[in-house]
């Protein structure tokens, strides 16, 4: 046995949602080889104490832009239209060294507030791919692609420079590290796109077995506009296109039609909730209660520190129960371990991931979290399923650990340099992204 975590509170997220207290997690090649009331019998190479502590599964962050960390905040406060065209300005300035130190800096957040495994929506892949594989988090990584109706004639999949960029990201980069780093395909939203690009990008996530990441219908603008040009709504037209023929992960939902809950119900579909980035910017809050009972897994998402401020999923969880409540006017609208399983297990089943993390379990890959549970906001502890969503926040995670490997831990970073990606990030991606100068 390589590790042990000793005399633990373990919050397995199983089945039957058991907590164990007082107990014995044994690690063993990155997988979770023993969780018991007793001690083992095996001497571990490492003990980790785990005394007033709290075990859980790593957070699943199941929507963020990691390259959008240099401009953290820079819109806040601005009006959607003004904040896009400012934001598209400054996307225009970045380049694949901007966006590693970025992305670099929004992985070591993300451990920092025990998110094991991230789903990306953005451009520069193949830099967000590199720090991800360095740092040694998991990440499903999607290039957010366009194409605009005007350029609906010429577009074809073997010669478009961005499909041709997911072509060579997923050649290189799909499976890396036994699975660690996966690719999507991916595009921005209906309304940035075409029906080319969609068919074209769903045969070929489709042949090469990826999954799917897009926007769906997080304004009633977006909506609106969509049944105006094609009698439809977006969901419905791209459902027409074999957008959701292959595993896809939607992103935002808070304006989706019954038609469209049913049809992403059907096909298995996932819907990321972005409750916080959206409120921020003035936005609904996605109903959740019809998406599950149409059958759609829901899981949550920050968004981009652009859009959320900051990539901590334990003040996304405490927001989305409180969202939920108060818009249903019901105090057990959405209880504390459904959260949980929204952050957990079912980010796993959005990231294809299920049968290897998402719980803590005998043979599943050891994406464990420590939470620090002697801080006074989290004493005394009558539920810990409530107590980690409604009490926690992400700076009371202590350790966090990918495939029985620590990757942060009492605020060091064994496999991040941060010092050096910090100075790439104030020396470099910063006066670059808001340099003037064209």
């Amino acid at each position: 046995m390589e590790t042990l975590i000793s005399n633990v509170t373990v919050v397995t997220m199983n089945e039957r949602m058991d907590v164990l207290f007082g107990a014995y997690i044994g690690i063993s090649d990155g997988k979770i080889c023993s969780i018991s009331k007793q001690p083992p019998k095996e001497q571990p190479e490492t003990i980790v104490d785990g005394t007033g502590m709290v075990a859980m599964p790593g957070l699943i962050n199941c929507h963020t832009h990691l390259a959008t960390t240099a401009l953290r905040s820079f819109l806040d406060d601005t009006d959607r239209r003004e904040a896009l065209e400012q934001l598209l300005k400054k996307e225009a300035r970045m380049d694949a060294r901007c966006a590693k130190a970025s992305a670099t800096l929004g992985i070591a957040e993300c451990l920092r507030f025990g998110i094991t495994s991230v789903s990306d929506l953005y451009y520069y892949p193949e830099a967000t791919a590199q720090a991800a594989a360095e740092a040694g988090i998991k990440a499903n990584l999607a290039l957010s692609c366009y194409r605009f109706e005007d350029q609906q004639e010429e577009f074809d999949f073997e010669k478009d420079p961005q499909c041709q960029e997911l072509c060579r990201l997923a050649e290189k980069w799909h499976g890396y590290d036994n699975d660690r780093i996966r690719i999507d395909a991916g595009f921005y939203g209906e309304y940035t796109s075409n029906y080319l690009l969609w068919e074209g990008l769903a045969d070929y996530a489709a042949e090469k077995g990826l999954g799917m990441q897009l926007h769906l219908a997080e304004t009633r603008e977006e909506v609106d506009s969509c049944a105006e040009r094609t009698g439809l709504g977006p969901g419905e037209l791209l459902n027409c296109h074999r957008v959701f023929d292959v595993p896809a992960l939607t992103v935002g939902g808070a304006c989706l039609e019954e038609a469209e809950l049913q049809i992403l119900g059907k096909k298995k579909a996932s819907v990321a909730v972005t409750p916080v980035a959206a409120a921020k910017a003035g936005l609904p809050a996605t109903s959740i209660a019809p998406c599950v009972k149409a059958g759609i897994n829901v899981t949550l998402g920050t968004g981009g520190a652009v859009e959320c401020g900051n990539l901590d999923l334990f003040e996304v969880m405490r927001y989305t129960a409180c969202a939920q409540r108060a818009a249903g006017e019901d105090a057990c609208a959405m209880p504390a371990a459904a959260v949980l399983m929204m952050a957990t297990v079912c980010g796993a089943r959005a990231q294809g991931r299920a049968a290897e993390t998402g719980m803590l379990k005998e043979g599943l890959d050891a994406d464990i979290i420590l939470v620090d549970f002697s801080a006074p906001h989290l004493i005394p502890c009558h539920n810990v399923h409530s107590s980690l969503v409604f009490c926690a926040k992400g700076g009371d995670v202590a350790m966090t650990m990918v495939r029985g490997k620590i990757l942060y831990q009492n605020g060091q970073f064994p496999t991040i340099d941060l010092k050096t990606a910090v100075e790439e990030l104030t020396g470099y991606a910063i006066p670059r992204l808001l340099s003037e100068k064209e």
